[in-house]
């Protein structure tokens, strides 16, 4: 073994794991279903990053986005009194925060408070989900205005909380790297699983405490999050010098642009926005058009929680099937398949709206469950591989804040598709009674879905397991003690470019290195870095 290979397997001793590579990936390999994995997800990482991904994971975006989904469509059409285009238009603003969400990165990862990096950011998503909720759910008479604020806030500290956990999916996607799709999909499982407990109990929420009473719910998930940075496992970090904020800020953003110059970077960036953004968002339509009892089926607010919980289903199969069949197929296969499975899964819906069902004998309740559960299982086919794509493209030192910047590329594709959305529904005159045109807009949207596959091209022909940076910026001594760092430290290192091209990342890192306090061997540093949720992309 030569001394690069003894580094390594110390490394994984440290962080936990076997001192042999080979028996990470066959342990990978062999354990496709949840108890498996979560084991040893536990067992390599750490317990505590397993507990944060199912805190913000499953309970904040699982339950959170499930509960919050179905009571604010009624909150918009009910006690609001909005048109589908404009509740769809408010939808896409307060998404707004995750759009931004390298500026929660770059605090995570630069700014420490009280000598802690993660928690105190886990702990002030909680308040701030909390207080928003809370504030909604106990003022009867909120404005527009104040009500798309506190929704916002609400979405801000889901965000905060979420790019704080995904750094420790990027983080550990580098130093682990036969783990990476085992941790996304432990993210998909926890969603799943979650918004099957939600759905499952939104639409009784709904009819008994009304749609603000249930939004006020939402304020445990938030504590829950709260509670998960209270647990949090991590070393103090000691003499840090807030003087240098400013210039780690700097070379921070230098970096990330020189790492986006990387034609292995920018490309998958362009496909996965362009992909996201031209799958036309109508889903507030979808919804007006589900609960009206004239043109449409007149769905209870029990039974739209029954559809959307089954619906759950297909997206945990989605998660299972993916993590058991596909995620060592190559990107470019998996990507094209998820699209065109997409476009077929939204004639579904086309079905639906034109009652074809209803000529050929399939009730509208019953068409209705499988519509959403095919739906959501693609949805999750589709997203799952976009998410191990970008923890590949993390550079080691700055993995959360660049992880932070991929996943606000996806938020933005996904909020201007709202936005498409709403304003095709605005053009084709989709009202709260008037549908006559909507099946239009449906057909419209499938169609759209196909159009990214001209850009299929802009992604790596590599299997999900390959790295895609190039080497050079992986064999630079920064990315070597970055990876200790990542380890057994809560160091923060920046990669800073001296020139245009991808691989001008070799600034020697002694002097970013944070001293820590405790810096033990036997525990793995959480380090962050993603609701959503998936299910909004699908």
């Amino acid at each position: 073994m030569d001394p690069k290979e003894e580094e390594d397997a110390a490394l994984r001793q440290e962080a936990g794991g076997s001192s042999d590579p080979h028996d990470d990936v066959g342990e990978c390999g062999g354990a496709s279903f949840p108890g498996g994995w979560l084991r040893r997800l536990s067992r390599e990482l750490h317990w505590s990053f397993v507990l944060a991904v199912v805190a913000v994971y499953g309970a904040c975006q699982g339950v959170g986005d499930a509960v919050g989904g179905v009571a604010a469509g009624y909150y918009w059409k009910d006690v609001q009194r909005v048109q589908p285009s404009a509740a769809q238009f408010y939808q896409g603003f307060i998404s707004a925060p995750w759009v931004v969400k390298p500026i929660w990165g770059l605090l995570t990862d630069v700014v420490p408070v009280a000598g802690y990096r993660r928690r105190p950011y886990f702990l002030l998503a909680g308040v701030i989900g909390l207080s928003s909720m809370l504030t909604l759910s106990l003022h009867r008479k909120l404005g527009i205005m104040p009500a798309i604020l506190a929704l916002t806030a609400q979405s801000a500290g889901a965000a905060v909380a979420d790019v704080t956990v995904d750094a420790l999916v990027a983080q550990n996607s580098i130093t682990h790297q036969p783990l990476a799709a085992d941790m996304q999909s432990l993210c998909g499982f926890s969603s799943s699983v979650g918004a099957l407990l939600g759905f499952s109990i939104s639409g009784l929420l709904v009819h008994s405490m009304g749609s603000q009473g249930a939004l006020g719910l939402l304020s445990i998930p938030s504590a829950l999050v709260f509670l998960a940075g209270v647990l949090l496992k991590e070393r103090r970090v000691t003499d840090f010098d807030y003087k240098q904020v400013h210039r780690k800020f700097y070379k921070a953003i230098e970096s990330m642009g020189a790492t986006l110059k990387c034609a292995e970077v920018w490309r998958p960036c362009v496909y996965m926005y362009v992909s996201l953004n031209l799958s036309l968002d109508i889903q507030a339509g979808m919804f007006y058009w589900y609960t009206d009892p004239i043109v449409g089926p007149g769905f209870s607010e029990e039974f739209i929680g029954l559809v959307y919980s089954i619906g759950s289903i297909g997206s945990l199969l989605g998660v299972l099937l993916y993590q058991s069949s596909l995620k060592d197929y190559p990107f470019r296969g998996v990507l094209f398949w998820g699209q065109v499975l997409s476009s077929l899964a939204g004639m579904l819906d086309l079905i639906m709206v034109t009652r074809l069902n209803t000529r050929i004998g399939i009730p509208d309740y019953v068409f209705a469950v499988i519509d959403n559960s095919v739906s959501q299982m693609v949805g999750r086919l589709k997203w799952l591989p976009l998410l191990v794509l970008c923890s590949k493209l993390c550079p080691p030192g700055i993995e959360g804040t660049f992880y932070a910047l991929l996943m606000s590329i996806q938020n933005a594709g996904l909020l201007m598709s709202g936005w498409w959305g709403g304003l095709l529904l605005h053009l084709l005159n989709v009202t709260r009674t008037e549908f006559s045109n909507f099946w239009v807009a449906v057909l419209i949207r499938n169609i759209s879905r196909l159009l990214p596959l001209m850009l299929l091209f802009l992604v790596p022909q590599s299997d999900q397991n390959s790295m895609l940076l190039p080497a050079e910026m992986l064999k630079d001594s920064e990315s070597t003690e970055a990876g200790k760092a990542g380890a057994d430290t809560a160091g923060f290192s920046i990669l800073v470019a001296d020139d245009s091209s991808c691989h001008a990342l070799n600034v020697a890192i002694e002097d970013e290195m944070i001293k820590v306090v405790d810096a033990g061997t036997d525990n793995v540093e959480l380090i962050p870095l993603m609701n959503k949720l998936q299910d909004r992309g699908s």
